[in-house]
């Protein structure tokens, strides 16, 4: 065990310098618009600022970012630009029903005004970092976070569990949204005092369970009917082992919180699931996308779903018992951090490069400051992990 903390230690400690030493700095520098507020969607391979409408997801993630960050031990302006963005949002992306708006301009006119459950997700998940970070407002976020799921329960609650897409309704119905707003209710239990986020997460464990996944492969699949029924037709019928990963994780996650048996198990298999077919075992990544038999149909690699592995690598060594399982799985983190690296290899100190096509070579593309919270939540769990294997005196190296 000595030996693979050691490394495990070398990798996170690589890592957490080029996020200090490059990342933040040049995403709290480039990446934010002190004119008009908020942050920049993106940025030119040159490191040239593009200036797309603002996201709500997008503004909600830096703000997790940042406020993460500052929790990892960062000494820049993190409580500055917490606050930077939570302004933004109070200010641009609330709407006056008690819902936010997709985008809005840097202007402040709206670009989107439609619901989207993917932004009302992460504008839950902000404001549970923003609670974190400020303990002594934490009573304010929470309430402003329990309003806007007033709004998403009155306007946009399934009769069978979760959420639509919009009103009126529009089909197929998505599994994507859920992930988050699970992780979402998962950080609120740890950063509020309502029942309601541990009711809300066991609603959506259970769809998970339930609805999402195909019993026959156990796999997770993306898009689903009227009445929560997979669709198994292309292209509809889409597996992504980036998602497969993230589920896994936070399925984990639950099931040790919950000792919930049904849920760990899920987690492992998906997990394995993705391992078996959703990794290229020459290159070493993550595959963009599966069809619903498990085969390869993008044999890309995008950042994101690294990051997504590596999490899902640190919830199985927590499940693991045995040393042997223990010492594996933790260099499976340490090659997870490494690799995690291969993106960071850009011309622009602390940017990255999005994909990496099939040959496993960079493409030329915009950063999208939303990969800034992917990455900053796989070293956050790492850094857990670190935290508890020092802790215990059993594993800690002498």
């Amino acid at each position: 065990m000595e030996n693979s903390f050691q490394t495990f230690e070398a990798e996170l400690q690589t890592t957490r310098d080029w996020l200090f030493d490059a990342a933040l700095p040049l995403w709290a520098d480039r990446g934010v618009d002190r004119r008009d507020g908020g942050f920049f969607e993106r940025l030119t391979p040159q490191g040239e600022v593009i200036d797309d409408p603002r996201r709500t997801r997008l503004v909600a993630r830096q703000i997790y970012a940042f406020a993460t960050s500052a929790a990892l031990g960062w000494n820049g302006p993190a409580a500055a630009l917490v606050n930077h963005g939570l302004e933004f949002f109070t200010k641009k992306s609330l709407r006056p029903d008690g819902g936010v708006y997709s985008s809005v301009r840097s202007d402040g006119l709206v670009a989107s005004a439609d619901f989207d459950l993917y932004d009302h997700a992460f504008a839950l998940f902000g404001l549970a970092a923003v609670a974190k970070a400020q303990p002594d407002r934490s009573e304010l976020h929470e309430a402003m976070a329990l309003s806007l799921l007033d709004h998403m329960e009155a306007s946009f609650k399934h009769p069978q569990g979760g959420f639509e897409e919009s009103s009126p309704r529009t089909l197929p119905l998505k599994a994507n949204p859920h992930v988050h707003m699970l992780e979402a209710t998962l950080a609120w239990q740890s950063a509020g005092q309502s029942l309601r986020w541990q009711i809300l997460a066991r609603e959506i464990v259970d769809l998970c369970l339930l609805r999402f996944i195909n019993p026959e492969t156990d796999a997770l699949h993306e898009f689903l009917d009227g009445d929560w029924n997979l669709i198994l037709s292309p292209p509809n019928d889409m597996v992504e082992p980036g998602h497969l990963f993230e589920w896994s994780w936070l399925l984990v996650r639950w099931g040790l919180m919950q000792d919930d048996e049904k849920a760990l198990s899920a987690g492992r298999r998906m997990h394995d699931l993705a391992e078996a077919h959703g990794v290229c075992p020459d290159i070493g990544l993550a595959f963009n996308e599966l069809d619903s038999s498990s085969n390869k149909r993008d044999g890309r690699f995008r950042l994101w779903p690294q990051t997504e592995r590596l999490k899902a690598k640190v919830a199985q060594h927590r499940l693991n018992t045995s040393d042997v399982s223990r010492v594996r799985t933790l260099q499976d983190v340490a090659d997870g951090l490494k690799n995690l690296r291969r993106y960071f290899d850009h011309p622009v100190k602390g940017s990255w490069w999005e994909h990496f096509d099939s040959d496993g070579i960079a493409q030329e593309e915009p950063a999208r400051a939303s990969s800034l919270y992917h990455v900053i939540c796989a070293i956050a769990e790492a850094d857990d992990l670190h935290q508890e294997i020092k802790s215990t005196s059993v594993t800690t190296p002498a």
